[in-house]
């Protein structure tokens, strides 16, 4: 009875429903052999003019000739200095005539006097501001910022001065003070 087959969905009868499922079975692996891919896998096609850039090519190919005939042109005129000694006439007298040279003069002058007109009104004028009341003015408030102010104007100054003044003190001491000692240590 273990050997059995059981089918899976009921049925009347079990031989016929196992070789239904057989058949089933077998038209299913017979398509799953001969399945065609829904997605196209293949390498895609290759076109010669996306390899060969005849453009490219062309271009280099110009771009070639004209270094050769530069190049030839250099050699040619490299061979007749080489035939005559290299003498090479370039000398150029021309002189560069304007036309408006006159024009540009006028108004060049024209500009230049009126910048003098300028200058000479600006030198001449009176300034407005007072820079010696400014000055004055000042002083006052920093006085009365000293005499409001809990420190006096640079402090740091002073206490410095001063602690100057000990160091060097004491420095001189110092020596005074073992001066004694040494004394001392003799007499005894």
């Amino acid at each position: 009875m273990h050997r059995a087959y059981q089918p899976i969905l009921p049925s009347h009868n079990r031989l016929l429903q196992k070789k239904w499922d057989n058949t089933y079975y077998t038209e299913h692996r017979r398509k799953v052999q001969s399945v065609k891919s829904v997605v196209d896998t293949r390498a895609p096609q290759t076109y010669v003019h996306m390899h060969l850039k005849l453009k490219k090519l062309q271009l280099e190919e110009e771009k070639m000739s004209t270094i050769e005939r530069d190049n030839r042109i250099l050699l040619e005129k490299m061979s007749l200095i080489m035939r005559t000694r290299g003498r090479v006439e370039n000398r150029n007298d021309y002189e560069y005539k304007s036309l408006n040279r006159e024009k540009r003069q006028r108004e060049l002058l024209r500009v230049t006097r009126e910048n003098q007109h300028i200058l000479n009104r600006i030198t001449l004028r009176e300034p407005e501001y007072n820079h010696q009341k400014w000055e004055c003015e000042w002083k006052s408030a920093e006085k009365l910022m000293d005499n409001i102010g809990r420190y006096p104007k640079n402090w740091w100054k002073v206490v410095e001065k001063q602690r100057k003044q000990k160091q060097k003190r004491e420095s001189y001491s110092a020596p005074m003070a073992m001066k004694q000692d040494t004394d001392e240590d003799k007499q005894v």
